[in-house]
């Protein structure tokens, strides 16, 4: 198996399969643990735990949800690095969400000559500013 789709079909990927258990204080996240597992669902020991860290950050829109991986080797080092690992996430959100209402505030379409005139007058009109 693989995790190439064909055929229109979706096909996951017996080599990378993970069992996941979640931990959470109910008050500040979660953090998954997902353990390596082979085709038959024992450990795979070849590769290493990951640890993902879950927050929600408030926003004028409301609640949203963060996610982001720590580096961690236990669940003990994960513990201690999910507040440094979820403010990174944060600043990153942020970010990207500035950046997103930059360009959407930036990007002025303007037609091309002739646009909705159907094309009858080459070269006339146009001009109308659009915003998206």
């Amino acid at each position: 198996m693989n995790s190439e789709a064909t055929n229109d079909q979706i096909v996951m990927n017996a080599n990378d399969l993970y069992r996941e258990d979640i931990y959470t204080d109910r008050k500040v996240g979660t953090i998954r643990r997902l353990i390596p597992v082979l085709a038959d669902g024992s450990d795979d020991d070849g590769r290493p735990v990951l640890f993902v860290g879950q927050a929600q950050i408030l926003t004028p829109m409301g609640a949203m949800p963060i996610s982001f991986d720590i580096d961690a080797r236990t669940l003990e080092d994960a513990i201690g690095k999910f507040a440094e690992a979820a403010e990174e996430a944060v600043h990153r959100t942020v970010d990207e969400l500035q950046e997103l209402r930059r360009e959407a505030s930036s990007s002025i379409v303007i037609p091309e000559a002739g646009a909705g005139l159907g094309g009858a007058f080459p070269g006339a009109g146009g001009g109308k500013i659009q915003l998206p």
